[in-house]
């Protein structure tokens, strides 16, 4: 197969997928190695970054897919008749964040930081599909770990958890005690 019949190949499946795709599965679907396939892909990204052009490649890793750019969301939305989603509470980002910063962890983990019974926020992230399970751990009871989703990378325009902001931290507690004012010695 040549360049320009991979090329079609590969941007075919990525459309009719309609959803991510591996880098691995690519390549058995294509018979090509990995480094060719990425080849591709980047100059499909190119292409894509194309003024005028309704689409990009989406990049997650070790998976691919075609998605519809964000400046050409109200059109789609018009089209499809897409309801817009409520938009995600305080509370979400916060939950969102403790399992995004801390994942996978159990929604007794993420009460524990919050203070406050989690449930019904956690379920909400799985429906929207943010968050998804990541198994059971080996503990009593064995609890249900939670994990983002490539979705979640997709509606926050990162493609990896890497490109998170980095937390701010806290200053020790010697810090801090240098800090504090002194008791007058007398």
């Amino acid at each position: 197969m040549n360049i320009n019949e991979l090329t079609g190949a590969i941007h075919a499946i990525l459309f009719a997928s309609g959803e991510e795709i591996s880098l691995a599965r690519l390549c058995e679907a294509c018979g090509a190695d990995k480094k060719t396939v990425r080849g591709v892909l980047a100059n499909l990204q190119d292409k894509f970054q194309q003024e005028g052009c309704g689409v990009q490649l989406c990049d997650f890793g070790d998976s691919y897919q075609l998605c519809s750019k964000a400046e050409y969301a109200p059109y789609v939305k018009k089209a499809l008749d897409i309801k817009r989603n409520m938009p995600l509470s305080q509370a979400a980002f916060e939950v969102l964040s403790i399992i995004a910063y801390n994942q996978p962890v159990t929604k007794s983990f993420v009460e524990q930081i919050r203070g406050v019974d989690s449930s019904s926020i956690v379920n909400s992230l799985c429906e929207k599909g943010l968050i998804q399970e990541a198994g059971r751990l080996e503990l009593p009871g064995r609890p249900i770990a939670y994990e983002t989703t490539s979705n979640f990378l997709r509606c926050f325009g990162i493609s990896s958890l890497n490109e998170l902001p980095e937390l701010p931290r806290e200053a020790s507690s010697d810090a801090q005690e240098e800090e504090a004012p002194q008791p007058p010695q007398t």
